[in-house]
């Protein structure tokens, strides 16, 4: 019973976001075909497990990589050469095989070959998740959280690929290349704030990183659905321009941190029953720590309406 309720919380949370995608996406396939591609990425995870443990066991023989591991350089290798390269391909050649079967017989759109690939990547993060669950390696919450994050990585070649199929420009492998590093350096500043300091500070990245990674994912759907995409940068003179590159970065910090702050204080009470979060001295923590955090949020979000505006402006 316990299994089936880690299987569960595995598999509902990236099947709730597949279903989010599928009812967005206008040329979206039938839903049993984006189910089967869910399964196949599940069973790409399993596959990536396996040639992990096989390049680990093989590197071994030639230096002591479970030593080097441990190490942050150690762990941004291991996460270039092994893990971002391995996942990734995976899931590339996952989606790579139906796709190139249905074109021959449909002439598939690009926006349906980036759900494919989002139903794929989801489908490896439900498998990644149980993983994690049914070894304790990680929080219900930690998991459900980094839902997205997979789908977030292969949005750059799954979108390659779909222009590759339909406009016959190639540059898949750059994409690829684009996400096995996003992949390594997602992973590396989530193992940073396990260091001390000054290492530990650029934990404080990862989550600006990942928002950033979500808004391009959300541009490139704009992208494939041949809608106009956002515009926040629309200065006329490069100083403007300058400054508006200075506001998103700041805007991104603001916002990721924002999360990461509620994410912090999320983790420090899921300990807790809930009769003692009515504690007075627990219940003026979580108010205080929320307030704070969802004013950096807003602040983040008036920054963003402000460059929509002014480039509204400025094009219309």
């Amino acid at each position: 019973m316990a299994d089936l309720f880690l299987l569960l919380w595995a598999v509902i949370p990236p099947l709730l976001l597949l279903f989010y995608y599928y009812y967005r996406v206008l040329t979206a396939p039938p839903v049993l075909k984006l189910l089967l591609l869910f399964i196949f990425g599940a069973i790409s995870g399993f596959v990536a497990l396996s040639l992990e443990i096989v390049f680990e066991t093989i590197a071994n023989w030639v230096v002591n990589w479970q030593y080097i591991r441990y190490s942050l350089p150690g762990i941004a290798l291991r996460q270039l050469i092994e893990i971002g390269p391995i996942e990734e391909g995976c899931k590339l050649v996952t989606v790579l095989i139906p796709t190139y079967y249905l074109q021959r017989r449909y002439q598939l759109r690009p926006s349906t070959v980036f759900l494919f690939t989002i139903a794929v990547a989801l489908g490896f993060t439900a498998q990644e998740n149980w993983i994690y669950l049914f070894y304790n390696t990680a929080s219900i919450l930690d998991r459900s959280i980094g839902t997205p994050v997979h789908a977030m990585f292969s949005a750059p070649w799954g979108y390659a690929l779909g222009i590759k199929l339909n406009h016959n420009r190639n540059f898949l492998f750059s994409a690829w290349l684009n996400s096995v590093i996003c992949h390594a350096l997602v992973n590396v500043l989530s193992s940073a704030w396990g260091y001390p300091l000054p290492l530990g500070v650029l934990s404080y990245g990862l989550f600006p990183l990942l928002l950033w990674m979500f808004w391009r994912m959300e541009q490139l759907l704009r992208r494939v659905e041949s809608k106009p995409p956002i515009t926040l940068i629309s200065g006329n003179t490069p100083q403007h321009r300058y400054w508006q590159r200075g506001l998103v970065l700041f805007a991104l910090m603001l916002g990721g941190n924002a999360i990461f702050g509620l994410f912090l204080l999320s983790r420090k009470l899921s300990p807790l029953r809930l009769s003692q979060l009515f504690y007075p001295n627990v219940l003026w923590f979580i108010l205080s720590r929320s307030l704070l955090n969802i004013n950096f949020a807003v602040i983040a979000w008036l920054i963003y309406r402000y460059l929509r505006r002014s480039a509204q402006r400025r094009y219309f």
